[in-house]
Parts: structure tokens; C-alpha cells; sequence
């Protein structure tokens, strides 16, 4: 590295973006903190909806943790579009925290896992038999999120699903799929590659969370998370969904992609992570450092 690129890395300034809830970051975010701090690089917690901060003083913002955003969806967005040198990009974060982009990779030949879309003025009648889970399309942490046994649980499920639309909001509703309860989800993590594309870092197990009807909680330290070595199959199909992104995935920071086995023993994408995903950064050695070294490329 050239003595006028150290310099200017040790000038730099990056706000690691969260909200009130955690106003000194997620502390799965620390490792990443730390990192940057390590090479220089002033590093600081900033809210999104702080009205003082000079967002043209910092020379990269990174979304981490601002979890709060999903009743004022629209504000966040604008937000993020007032964001120079924002990761990921505003138009990311826009198509990315509506979960109707599920729609968009399956038209695409995705393997999504099967969702049922319901807009506000839209109903919904139970399927006859099966396990089910029942969310709204913008929201965070299992925020708002419940699974049913049908028919046993059939009114509270349409309930749910009338709730949600009732007060404006798209409901989605999927296949609760029971490989969830054995192997547990597979979240796998992509970081830039200094000077070169999107690069698998790592990749965790995620246990269950759902066990019954929807409390509208976040609680993001309730998962079972441990380290994971996802199978050719499952990076297949990561791979997959970030060629479908909006604009290619080279102009992605970070990415975290969810799949899960489905029935036919094939994974299936839950999600693709590309605005404030945990990125599990404690489960794999120099995750942190990899990840640092991302932004401190683009700085």
C-alpha cells in the first residue's frame, strides 16, 4: 500500500449505520468495528433517522443495524437515497426490504420457496391441512411473524393475514418447511472481494425461532447460530439468486443468502439479505477482517 493511500485510509470516515435500539451497534457488528479501528479507519455508530448528522462528512455509510425502519419504510428509503456512497446502494435497499423481490427470483428461475402474496382489499382462505407461516412482506427480526397448524389454527392464521392487510400492509404466506426443525437453515455469506467480485466467506446454521403464533418481537440474539459448511447445492443456488439482483451483484458490499431443504431434498431460497442481515461475523475466523478489507477498498 502507498503512503498516500494509508494516509487517506486513516482519514477516512465510515459510519456503521444502526438505530436507537442499538445505538452502539449490534455486537455481532463489534468484530467488524474492531477490525476497521484496527486499520485506521474511523469507525463509528450513527442512527439513520439522526437529523444532525452531515452524512457528506463520512466517506462510506454501511447499513448493520437499523432495525427499526419497518414502520417508517418509506422515510428509510427516501433516507437512503440521501446517502452518498451508501452500501448497499439506495435502489438495493428499496427492492430488497419489500419481500415481494421473492416474486422477481422466481419469474427469474430462482428456486424460491412457494409464497403466496396477499395486498391490502385482497383475502385469504387457509389451506386445508399443513403447517404454515403467515408475515408481512417489510419487516425485520421476525418482527410480525407466526406459524400455524391448520386446521387447527386456520382462524388465527386468516386473523393474522386480515390484521396485516387491515392496516395497509402485503401479507405473504409460506410453506412451514420441516427441515427447519432438523437441519435448521443455511445462511451463507458473500463479501466484496478487494478489487474483485462478490466472494463466499462463510456460512452459519440458523436453529428454529417460530414456534407459534406471532408475538411482533425482534429479538435478534434468539436464534441457535453456529458455524456451517453449506454444500455445493446450496452455494448453486446462492450463486443463482445474486446473478438475479437489480444491476448485477458487483456493486454489492456484503450479501447473506438463506436457503433451506425442501421437500424434494433440494435447497430452496428463504431470503436474500442484502440490506441489514446479521452477518454472523463470531462463527467463522477472519470473517471480520475479510469484511473490513471490503470496505476498506471502496474507501
Amino acid at each position: 500500500m502507498s503512503p498516500d493511500h494509508q494516509a487517506t485510509r486513516e482519514s477516512s470516515r465510515v459510519a456503521l449505520v444502526t438505530c436507537d435500539l442499538f445505538p452502539s451497534l449490534w455486537d455481532d457488528d463489534f468484530p467488524l468495528r474492531d477490525a476497521l479501528l484496527a486499520r485506521g479507519v474511523q469507525a463509528a455508530a450513527v442512527r439513520w433517522d439522526d437529523p444532525t448528522v452531515d452524512w457528506a462528512g463520512f466517506d462510506l455509510a454501511m447499513l448493520r443495524s437499523p432495525w427499526d425502519y419497518v414502520p417508517r419504510r418509506a422515510d428509510f428509503v427516501a433516507w437512503a437515497h440521501r446517502v452518498p456512497r451508501l452500501f448497499n446502494p439506495a435502489d438495493i435497499v428499496e427492492w430488497n426490504t419489500d419481500k415481494r423481490y421473492l416474486a422477481d427470483l422466481a419469474a427469474l428461475g430462482v428456486p424460491v420457496t412457494p409464497t403466496t402474496f396477499v395486498a391490502p382489499g385482497e383475502t385469504w382462505t387457509p389451506p386445508a391441512a399443513g403447517e404454515w407461516v403467515v408475515k408481512p412482506t417489510v419487516s425485520a427480526g421476525s418482527q410480525d411473524t407466526g406459524r400455524y397448524a391448520l386446521p387447527t389454527q386456520a382462524s388465527l392464521a386468516a386473523a393474522h393475514v386480515a390484521r396485516l392487510t387491515a392496516a395497509g400492509r402485503t401479507a405473504m404466506i409460506q410453506p412451514y418447511l420441516t427441515a427447519v426443525d432438523t437441519e435448521g437453515e443455511t445462511a451463507l455469506l458473500f463479501f466484496a472481494a478487494p478489487g474483485g467480485p462478490l466472494t463466499f466467506s462463510h456460512a452459519a446454521r440458523k436453529g428454529p425461532m417460530l414456534t407459534g403464533p406471532d408475538e411482533g418481537k425482534i429479538d435478534p440474539g434468539s436464534e441457535d447460530i453456529s458455524a456451517r459448511v453449506p454444500t455445493a447445492a446450496d452455494l448453486a443456488v446462492a450463486q443463482k439468486a445474486l446473478a438475479a439482483v437489480p444491476g448485477g451483484p458487483a456493486r454489492l458490499l456484503y450479501a447473506r443468502v438463506d436457503v433451506i431443504t425442501g421437500p424434494s431434498g433440494d435447497p430452496l431460497l428463504l431470503e436474500l439479505e442484502l440490506t441489514e442481515p446479521s452477518l454472523f461475523l463470531r462463527t467463522a475466523p477472519g470473517a471480520a477482517d475479510r469484511l473490513a478489507d471490503a470496505v476498506v477498498a471502496r474507501l
